[in-house]
């Protein structure tokens, strides 16, 4: 049985860590909108988990049940963080070909992505 080419694994494995390394960048840019409420709350969240914008319709805000509108900025949040853990995943996953590389990338420090 022949050896494995330890440089020939190295190389490929140096080629994925700085793909995943540009993926993680190009994730930045990357922006998923959830809402709730029928639109009444809309928040965007970038690739890499950063909310960027929070969206309140005016006819949301009722002083009488604040506790509604606080249930609406939470739904929309966590959905929105949800897509964008799902999208981290997908462009990471392929980069890896389902291969577990334990810490390679540094998607251990990423929520959601070291399951």
């Amino acid at each position: 049985m022949p050896q494995p080419n330890m440089q020939q694994m190295l190389k490929q494995v140096q080629k994925m860590q700085q793909d995943m390394m540009a993926a993680q960048e190009q994730l930045k840019h990357e922006v998923v909108e959830a809402s709730a409420g029928g639109g009444m709350v809309t928040v965007k969240v970038t690739g890499d988990l950063e909310i960027k914008d929070v969206r309140i319709d005016p006819d949301a805000v009722d002083p009488d049940d604040v506790e509604l509108l606080q249930d609406l900025v939470l739904a929309a949040t966590n959905e929105a963080l949800r897509s964008a853990q799902e999208l981290a995943a997908s462009k990471m996953g392929g980069l890896t070909g389902g291969l577990d590389l334990g810490g390679l990338g540094g998607l251990g420090g990423m929520p959601g992505l070291g399951r």
